[in-house]
């Protein structure tokens, strides 16, 4: 397999985190600190990942593992599904080190949901040519919006639910009610979280339907002294009033989930830049896990609801 430079260059960073320790307890050689490197990594995490995932690391790595997955998170913000394609070796490579750990178990659990992304983008990547044939042009052909949906079916046909959805589901259900909300909705948390309340994104999003801080604020929730993201009841409440707010802006599913992942600004920007008014029109130029986040959503639900994002129900009048 060929990897680009970006991912060598995250794949030579994960072999200095599981060697590193190893060759400090060997030599004493001065050559193999790298503190320049060292110090642009901890500074670049320290501008653009949580602080609680950094406190989180072992002192000697957290520069190391917050480099991998930074670039993680700046593969899944590109454009370009097949790009993540690139990411599903470094990230299977790294999981079992987070999740050896109690404190980076949280961040595991939100890189487990997203290697689900690395490997249907190697599902979708094109066959190489046969012999003879030339080769201009295949690896620059992108899914369409069909393909990547069918993958997704195809992927979430045979999965059981998720351990901890027996018990979450059904009073989820009945907070998504109250709120006016379709109940189906409620698996979104199986695509956020894996219905893991711990979940924690690098760069701050928590709980089961992974809010952000912002978004916690706004929906009302509290983050001390206890972290209200992470309680069921109070975190499904405020996930149905984001989705209500988000289709009131846009009055369809589909740009609502989309706005859900990637923010209600950058789908209108797109939507007005490009004159369109449907998800599929505008899915290639909103970022990659956002091109994987809507199809799986619309998948999961069809999976265990047997119904379309798209023929959800509209929010009902709030009692």
């Amino acid at each position: 397999m060929i990897y680009s430079t970006g991912v060598r260059v995250l794949m030579f960073i994960l072999l200095l985190l599981v060697l590193g320790g190893r060759a400090r307890a060997q030599t004493n050689d001065e050559s193999l600190d790298l503190p320049g490197f060292l110090n642009a990594a901890q500074s670049w995490a320290q501008s653009n990942l949580d602080e609680e995932v950094l406190r989180a690391l072992p002192a000697a790595d957290s520069p190391q593992v917050n480099e991998l997955l930074g670039q993680c998170e700046e593969y899944l913000q590109g454009d370009d599904v097949l790009d993540l394609a690139q990411l599903q070796s470094v990230a299977a490579t790294l999981l079992p080190l987070l999740e050896a750990q109690a404190e980076t178990q949280p961040t595991a659990a939100w890189l487990r949901t997203r290697l689900d992304y690395f490997e249907a983008a190697e599902a979708l990547k094109p066959l190489p040519p046969k012999p003879g044939q030339p080769t201009n042009g295949v690896s620059a052909v992108k899914p369409t919006v069909k393909a990547v949906a069918e993958i997704w079916i195809q992927k979430v046909a045979a999965r059981p639910w998720p351990k901890a959805a027996v018990a979450l589901v059904p009073p989820l259900k009945r907070v998504f009610a109250q709120a006016g909300v379709p109940g189906e909705l409620v698996w979104l948390a199986e695509v956020e979280s894996g219905f893991e309340v711990r979940t924690r994104s690098p760069a701050g999003a928590v709980g089961l339907f992974q809010l952000m801080p912002a978004a916690a604020k706004g929906q009302g929730l509290r983050r001390w002294p206890l972290d209200e993201r992470q309680q069921v009841a109070p975190s499904g409440r405020a996930a149905a009033g984001e989705l209500r707010r988000l289709y009131s802006l846009f009055h369809d599913w589909p740009l609502t989930v989309a706005a859900y992942n990637c923010g209600a600004g950058r789908v209108q920007k797109t939507l007005k830049r490009f004159n369109a008014t449907s998800y599929a029109a505008i899915a290639a130029k909103l970022p990659a896990e956002t091109q994987m986040y809507v199809p799986k959503v619309g998948a999961t639900i069809w999976k265990r609801e047997g119904k379309r994002l798209e023929a959800l129900a509209a929010p009902s009048a709030q009692p």
